[in-house]
């Protein structure tokens, strides 16, 4: 599989897939690679194997803008069940506790939310790829260690209750909530289940999780791996891909060709990353003003490449 063989151009641009569940987000960039014939494809965060939803990837140049996209809110629907904690706060971890929930009032559940929505300090899951001493966590407790992990600071912008089903298995009764979160980056659902569960006495874990946005990349945005075997491409190519993310502003063809060069240009008074585009739409480079110049951090368009 050599790069001579893509199937895409050498800038490239954004797969927004919709992950399946039991899949890594590992299992899916390698089967991108096959689909579009190119090694060149990252992905911008990682979903879990039981998670579904968008997954953000890169493919040919636009690997590079991974890191510059600010993907810093997400969107989640979930099913979160109280009336039981399992040991990796969802539904593919052992039951270590169980309690009958059926008890639990609408009021009580709202008033348990709201506690656990705007800027909070949460203790991340056990399982999370949070790094103790340079090893995951996730390995540390399926090595059996004992793993304590600090609280953070994350925000939760949105924790809303769709619907309440109470589940009676004839040995005690939970309650599934359906939710919708909308968060900071860091922002663990599981934990957030956990800790519902744990405000309202019950326990609690993840039973299903979708995600429906990253950045301003969503579900509209995303393909399947089933979608994208039977119609190979890109879902957004580089140019489009920067126009949805960033904001911009038009350069002249002299101001093209010095962002090229790697030279900076007079700002304009934008502030943080933006795109410098031509009059047709095309982008040269993403910029950044410091003082009095406005200086490329990204020249997507560099000579060699593209002329």
């Amino acid at each position: 599989m050599g790069e001579q063989h893509t199937i895409v151009d050498p800038l490239g641009g954004l797969l927004i897939v919709d992950k399946a569940g039991g899949q890594t987000s590992h299992d899916v960039v390698a089967k991108c690679r096959k689909i579009l014939r190119t090694r060149k494809i990252g992905h911008a965060g990682t979903l879990d194997p039981m998670a579904t939803g968008v997954l953000v990837l890169g493919v040919e140049r636009a690997t590079k803008l991974l890191g510059l996209l600010s993907l810093t809110t997400k969107s989640y629907a979930a099913t979160i069940r109280l009336g039981a904690s399992t040991v990796t706060d969802d539904a593919e971890g052992e039951v270590v506790t169980t309690t009958p929930a059926a008890h639990l009032a609408a009021a009580d559940i709202a008033a348990a939310v709201a506690e656990l929505t705007g800027d909070i300090q949460q203790v991340p899951a056990t399982v999370s790829a949070i790094k103790v001493n340079g090893e995951r966590a996730y390995a540390r407790a399926r090595a059996g260690e004992q793993v304590e992990l600090a609280a953070r600071p994350v925000t939760v912008s949105r924790f809303d209750i769709l619907s309440r089903d109470d589940i009676d298995t004839g040995t005690t009764t939970y309650v599934d909530l359906a939710v919708e979160v909308d968060c900071s980056s860091g922002t663990y659902i599981r934990a957030l289940a956990r800790d519902l569960g744990a405000a309202l006495g019950v326990g609690g874990h993840l039973t299903a999780l979708r995600r429906t946005r990253v950045g301003p990349f969503t579900l509209e945005h995303a393909r399947t791996l089933e979608q994208l075997a039977d119609a190979p491409g890109l879902n957004l190519d580089i140019d489009s891909a920067v126009h949805l993310a960033f904001p911009a502003r038009a350069i002249s063809d002299t101001e093209s060709e010095s962002l090229r060069d790697g030279r900076w240009l007079e700002p304009v008074g934008l502030r943080g990353l933006h795109a410098a585009t031509t009059g047709d739409g095309k982008v040269i480079a993403l910029v950044e003003e410091k003082g009095k110049r406005a200086a490329p951090v990204f020249v997507v368009r560099p000579r060699g490449l593209i002329d």
